[in-house]
């Protein structure tokens, strides 16, 4: 079946990318979405489903737009709440989507604030 849009084939890298990748409560997964205007991070435990922590340009306290600017504060406010909750180590989930730009900076970003990955 022939692909409809961007976003299934982005949605079909993801599904392959998730086969491989896993959070687990030692080492949770950071995924990062981007949208055409923002962007979000997540700091999932697979195991349990939960959302241990989470940054977006649409935050007021972040108060960016989801540009390059935008994505590394995103990137710095991630991974300071996820160090506050004690969590050092993740594994990165781009989302699907190249490792370049926005994602790139906001990985770069959380690798500067601490976070190991």
């Amino acid at each position: 079946m022939p692909r409809k849009s961007r976003n299934d084939g982005r949605i079909l890298r993801h599904k392959r990318l998730r086969k491989r990748i896993a959070g687990t409560p030692e080492r949770p997964r950071l995924a990062v979405f981007r949208s055409l205007k923002h962007i979000c991070a997540q700091v999932i435990d697979d195991s349990t489903g939960q959302t241990l922590a989470s940054a977006s340009s649409l935050e007021k306290e972040i108060g960016a737009r989801g540009n390059v600017e935008g994505s590394k504060l995103v990137g710095e406010a991630i991974a300071k709440r996820a160090l506050d909750k004690g969590i050092k180590q993740v594994v990165f989930d781009r989302g699907g989507v190249k490792y370049h730009g926005r994602v790139a900076s906001l990985a770069n970003a959380a690798r500067e604030a601490g976070l190991e990955f």
